[in-house]
C-alpha cells in the first residue's frame, strides 16, 4: 500500500475531526438520529442553523439513496454490499444495524488513510456499544451461514457434513470480529475497515476481496468529498475500477461544483489556504462534467443534480418541513448559494436489472420504511432555537462546512479566519462582504 506522503494529506485527514463535531451538533438538534457519533467527538460544539441544515440535506439525500439501494437489492433477493471510499468516522453501518435490531444491514467495507482507520479501529474496540453491536451482527451472519451450509449438506444427504458445518459456524460466531488498532483494521463477516490509499488501486482491490465482496452482487459505492482532493489522473482510475469491477452497482459522488463564479473562487481559495486544494475540481466543474467522468469510467448511465435541486425535489416534503421547524432560519440567500455549489453524481451499472431508475435514483420514491429519522423533539420547535445563530458562531469560525460530514480521505471544512459570518456567503462586493471563511467546504 502506498504511504501518504503529500503534505496536503495531513490537512485533508485533519478535517475529519471538525466534521464529526458538526455531525454531532446536527444530530443533537434533532435533524437526524445518530447514537454513535458521540464516541468520535472529543469536544462537542453547537453549530449554526446554516451548518446544521447543510449537514442535514447532505445526510438525508445520501441516506435516501442508500435506503433505496438496500430495498431494491433485498426485493431482488440479493445481499447488498457497500464500499465507502475515505469513510472517516462515518457511523452509518452501526446506526442501520441498531435500527434493524442488531442485524447487519449489508456487508460493508470502509477504507481511508491508515492514520484515520487506526483511530477508528481503536474507538470501535474501546466502546462496548460499537464492538458489541458488531459482534451481535457478526454472530447472526455466522449463524445464518452455518444454517445455510447445514441445509445444503442435508439436501445432499450428508448429515455428517451438516453437523460439522453447523458446529463450526456456531463456534466461529464467538470470534468473528477481529480488531487490530495498530494496523487500522477491523474484520468481520459483515463490516470491515481497512487502511487504503486510493492512489493504490491494488490495495483497494485487495481490501474488497478480503472483505468478502462479491463482484456480481448489488454494490453501492460512496465517495463524499474524496476524489475532488485527488489529481484527476489518480481519481479517474478509481471511478473506472469501480465501473469495471461491479456490473450491478451504483456510485454516489458528493462534491463541489461551479468553481468559476465569485462564490466558487472564494470556496477554492479558502480550502487552498487551509492546505486542502481541490485538485480535481477543474476537471469536474459542472453537473455535465461529473456525468462525463462516470460514463468515461465505464458506467452505463449517469445523472447529477445540485444539492439545491435535490433538497427541493428529492427529499420528501414532510421530512423537509420537519427539519425546517427545528431552528429559526433566515439565511435563505446564503443557503441556496451554498447548495448550488454542491452536487451528487450517480453512476449506474444494472446488467441484471436489479437497480432500475424507478427504484433507485433521484426520480424514484423513498422506500416505504425510512430509517434514522427522529420525531420532532418538543424543545426544538419553532422559536426554541432563537439563540442558535450566536451559538453557531464557533461553528462558523471553524468553517461553514455544510458538507462537512467528511466521508472520506477528503476533508471537510473551511479554514479559520476573520470576516466569518453570514456576509461571507455573499459574492465579493455584495452587502455584508465576502469574508474569508469557506462555505460548505468539506
Amino acid at each position: 500500500m502506498l504511504r501518504s506522503v503529500e503534505g496536503s494529506d495531513v490537512q485533508v485527514q485533519g478535517t475529519n475531526d471538525d466534521a464529526q463535531v458538526s455531525k454531532l451538533s446536527c444530530s443533537r438538534m434533532g435533524y437526524f438520529r445518530d447514537e454513535f457519533i458521540q464516541f468520535f467527538v472529543r469536544r462537542a460544539s453547537r453549530r449554526s442553523p446554516l451548518i446544521n441544515r447543510g449537514y442535514y440535506s447532505r445526510h438525508a439525500a445520501l441516506r435516501q439513496l442508500l435506503e433505496q439501494f438496500i430495498a431494491a437489492a433485498r426485493a431482488a433477493g440479493k445481499q447488498p454490499q457497500v464500499l465507502v471510499l475515505g469513510a472517516g468516522f462515518d457511523t452509518t453501518w452501526f446506526q442501520l444495524a441498531k435500527d434493524g435490531g442488531g442485524a447487519a444491514p449489508y456487508n460493508c467495507l470502509e477504507v481511508d488513510f491508515k492514520e484515520v482507520t487506526q483511530r477508528k479501529a481503536a474507538i470501535i474496540a474501546k466502546e462496548p456499544a460499537l464492538h458489541g453491536l458488531l459482534q451481535q451482527a457478526s454472530s447472526a451472519v455466522a449463524a445464518a451461514r452455518g444454517a445455510g451450509e447445514a441445509a445444503a449438506a442435508a439436501a445432499d444427504g450428508s448429515s455428517t457434513a451438516a453437523s460439522s458445518s453447523n458446529g463450526a459456524g456456531a463456534g466461529a460466531a464467538v470470534a468473528q470480529v477481529e480488531i487490530d488498532a495498530a494496523a487500522g483494521s477491523v474484520r468481520s463477516p459483515c463490516y470491515s475497515l481497512a487502511p487504503v490509499d486510493l492512489r493504490d488501486l491494488g490495495a483497494l482491490e485487495a481490501a474488497a476481496a478480503a472483505a468478502g465482496f462479491d463482484t456480481q452482487a448489488p454494490t453501492y459505492i460512496l465517495s463524499e468529498c474524496v476524489l475532488v482532493y485527488m489529481d484527476p489522473a489518480q481519481s479517474s482510475p478509481v471511478v473506472g475500477w469501480a465501473g469495471a469491477t461491479f456490473p450491478n452497482a451504483l456510485m454516489a459522488i458528493y462534491e463541489q461544483i461551479k468553481p468559476d463564479d465569485a462564490f466558487g473562487r472564494q470556496m477554492v481559495s479558502n480550502l487552498a489556504e487551509r492546505g486542502c486544494p481541490l485538485k480535481g475540481l477543474p476537471a469536474t466543474p459542472s453537473l455535465q462534467a461529473h456525468c462525463g467522468r462516470l460514463t468515461a469510467g465505464g458506467w452505463a448511465a449517469a445523472d447529477a443534480r445540485s444539492m439545491d435541486t435535490l433538497y427541493q425535489t428529492f427529499l420528501p416534503p414532510e421530512e423537509r418541513q420537519r427539519a425546517e421547524r427545528l431552528e429559526i432560519f433566515d439565511e435563505l440567500e446564503e443557503w441556496h448559494m451554498i447548495q448550488e455549489h454542491y452536487c451528487i453524481a450517480l453512476g449506474r451499472n444494472d446488467r441484471d436489472g436489479l437497480l432500475p431508475p424507478t427504484a433507485v435514483g433521484f426520480d424514484a420514491p423513498p422506500p416505504a420504511h425510512r430509517l434514522s429519522l427522529p420525531a420532532l423533539p418538543p424543545q426544538m420547535g419553532p422559536g426554541a432555537a432563537a439563540g442558535a445563530g450566536g451559538a453557531g458562531g464557533a461553528g462558523l469560525s471553524l468553517g461553514l462546512g455544510l458538507g462537512l460530514g467528511r466521508g472520506a480521505a477528503g476533508g471537510a471544512g473551511p479554514g479559520p479566519g476573520p470576516g466569518l459570518g453570514s456576509g461571507l456567503m455573499r459574492p465579493p462586493g455584495a452587502p455584508g462582504g465576502a469574508g474569508r471563511g469557506l462555505p460548505n467546504a468539506d
